[in-house]
């Protein structure tokens, strides 16, 4: 999975929910905590999430990361890359299926 769509992954699931832990983020992305603990730690310093200590919590380590309005509008642009990314792939794979037909085609009527 390439950075970007970590981000952007990253960006849908606190978007969803702001509570969400380290380790249940990693889980849901399939990726260590190391790497979302990366992957987070980069979306902070761009500035497109905010984290704040949870003030009535027994979970003092706890955290709620909120979107930024430029957090926001960097999902809207990661989503429209990965959507355009995902529309080619989807054109030369469906190319490609179209050429297996007719090679299968052809090797039935021979």
């Amino acid at each position: 999975m390439s950075s970007e769509e970590v981000q952007l992954k990253l960006l849908r699931l606190l978007e969803q929910d702001p509570t969400r832990s380290q380790r249940t983020l990693a889980r849901e992305l399939g990726i260590s905590v190391g790497s979302t603990n990366h992957a987070l730690r980069a979306l902070l310093a761009r500035g497109w999430v905010k984290a704040q200590n949870f003030t009535r919590s027994d979970n003092k380590r706890g955290y709620l990361y909120k979107l930024t309005p430029t957090g926001v509008s960097e999902k809207a642009r990661l989503a429209y890359h990965f959507l355009q990314r995902k529309r080619a792939e989807h054109v030369a794979l469906m190319t490609e299926i179209e050429q297996l037909r007719q090679e299968v085609q052809r090797e039935e009527r021979e």
